[in-house]
This record gives structure tokens, C-alpha cells and sequence, in this order.
């Protein structure tokens, strides 16, 4: 378990700022747009870089790809669960009428429309945290590509 901590906690504080994002655009009325949620993945980008660099500086020496992607994958997973479930009670419970804002401005026709908003959240959310870790896993992989040993110049 304690290998999962730091990730943990980076999907937590990741969590905050893509909530705090959105409150941010509520304030201006700007949270019906979906275009601002591509900053989203900014925000999700920069929380998984931060837990995969910082798990590497802790575990030093022990660092392999499989744990730094692990990492990335939890970071991204938990702000994405903690940002659904937010998501979900901002919508039922603190504004009621966001969904439909949200309805008159993209669809008309759909009935459970709630659902499959949720649903798109945390797909979005997963589908961006598995392909944001594999990219960052590229800069902080080991390359078996470099020689350990220096190579002579020297010429006889």
C-alpha cells in the first residue's frame, strides 16, 4: 500500500485543482462550454508528470517502468473518480439546473441525459490519464539505448 501513497495523494491534489477549475468557470457562467474542459487535461497531465517524477526521485535505483506507470495510471484514476463523484453531486444536488443548461446548449432529444454525462466524465477522465502516462512514461523511462561504458576515441 505504501507504494501507491504518493500517487494517491497526487490524484487527490490533482482532484482539487480540476474542482477548483470548474468552480472557477462556474462563477463566470463559462461551465457549459465543454471547450474549457480540455484544459482539463492539462491539469490531469501535470498532476500524473508530477507523481511519476517525484515516485522516481523516491524510489531512485528501484524505478522501472511498470511502477512509474502504475503510478501515472493511479494519479490519473483517482482525481478522475474524486472529480466524477464531484461532478455528479454538483449536478444533482448543488445546481440542479446545470444538466439542463447543459441540454438546451448540446442536446435537446436525450431523456437520461444524466447518466451518460457521468458517464463521459469519467471516461474522459480514464481514456486521458492512460495516454498521458504512457506519453510521460517516454521521458522517464531507463533507454537500453545508451552505452554504460564511455567509448574510446583514442585512434592507433
Amino acid at each position: 500500500m505504501k507504494q501507491f501513497a504518493l500517487p494517491i495523494r497526487f490524484g487527490v491534489a490533482t482532484s482539487g485543482c480540476l474542482i477548483a477549475y470548474f468552480l472557477i468557470l462556474s462563477l463566470f457562467n463559462l461551465h457549459t462550454n465543454v471547450f474549457f474542459s480540455l484544459f482539463n487535461g492539462v491539469i490531469t497531465g501535470f498532476g500524473i508528470y508530477e507523481a511519476i517524477k517525484y515516485y522516481k526521485m523516491e524510489v531512485r535505483n528501484g524505478f522501472d517502468y511498470g511502477k512509474g506507470f502504475t503510478a501515472g495510471l493511479v494519479t490519473g484514476f483517482v482525481a478522475t473518480l474524486i472529480f466524477t463523484l464531484f461532478f455528479a453531486l454538483y449536478a444533482t444536488e448543488i445546481n440542479a439546473l446545470f444538466l439542463q443548461e447543459l441540454t438546451t446548449v448540446w442536446f435537446n432529444d436525450f431523456k437520461n441525459f444524466e447518466g451518460i454525462v457521468f458517464f463521459t466524465v469519467a471516461i474522459m477522465g480514464f481514456a486521458t490519464s492512460l495516454v498521458l502516462t504512457l506519453s510521460f512514461m517516454q521521458l522517464f523511462k531507463t533507454s537500453n539505448n545508451i552505452s554504460k561504458k564511455p567509448i574510446s576515441t583514442s585512434v592507433n
